[in-house]
């Protein structure tokens, strides 16, 4: 059924992680989404799938993923951002949503959309423009079944804790006036 849309290549990875957005407007965000993953090996497809005005093409999408080879889906939208909630509502996968920012509400709207799913159709939800954090989150869902992955994710932590240790280092040692001048 996907195969005649293009979301089949038999030369590449098969993907573990699908993520999608309601219009091209929302790349600039989910792209952080990509990265993460990319940066820890784990493969994904990025689409465009509207809920509104590919109301077919989402559906197929979403009940396919599982068949597909797809462990996580991510789906961010803005505004309205029934997207989320419509493709949990089609799969048994964990669907993460990333609240976009539109030009209105300053992306409470979508936050609110996503967050206040009815019973049965659960999104786990994260900040207003933080697909970084819907990537870090799906790798940890993954990790859960692969030991390897969750080393990853432990080395991260690990390289992020020692981050800001080094920053809080310099700023105890130059003080915030020299710090900020740098």
């Amino acid at each position: 059924m996907l195969r005649e849309e293009g979301y089949e290549n038999p030369n590449e990875v098969a993907p573990r992680v699908g993520i999608v957005m309601g219009s091209d407007s929302d790349l600039p965000v989910m792209k952080d989404a990509a990265r993460i993953l990319n940066m820890f090996g784990v493969s994904t497809e990025v689409r465009i799938v509207s809920a509104h005005r590919t109301p077919d093409l989402m559906y197929s999408y979403a009940s396919s993923a599982r068949e597909r080879g797809i462990q996580v889906i991510i789906a961010g939208a803005g505004g309205a951002a029934h997207l989320p909630g419509m493709v949990a509502s089609l799969t048994p996968l964990p669907v993460i949503g990333v609240p976009v920012r539109a030009s209105t509400l300053d992306g409470i709207d979508s936050l609110l959309s996503i967050v206040q799913m009815p019973r049965g159709v659960p999104v786990a939800t994260v900040a207003v423009n933080n697909a970084t954090n819907a990537g870090l989150l799906a790798v940890r869902m993954l990790g859960i079944g692969d030991a390897d992955l969750l080393a990853r994710m432990n080395q991260y932590q690990e390289d992020t804790r020692d981050y800001v240790l080094t920053k809080a280092e310099k700023l105890r040692k130059d003080g915030w006036e020299a710090y900020l001048n740098q």
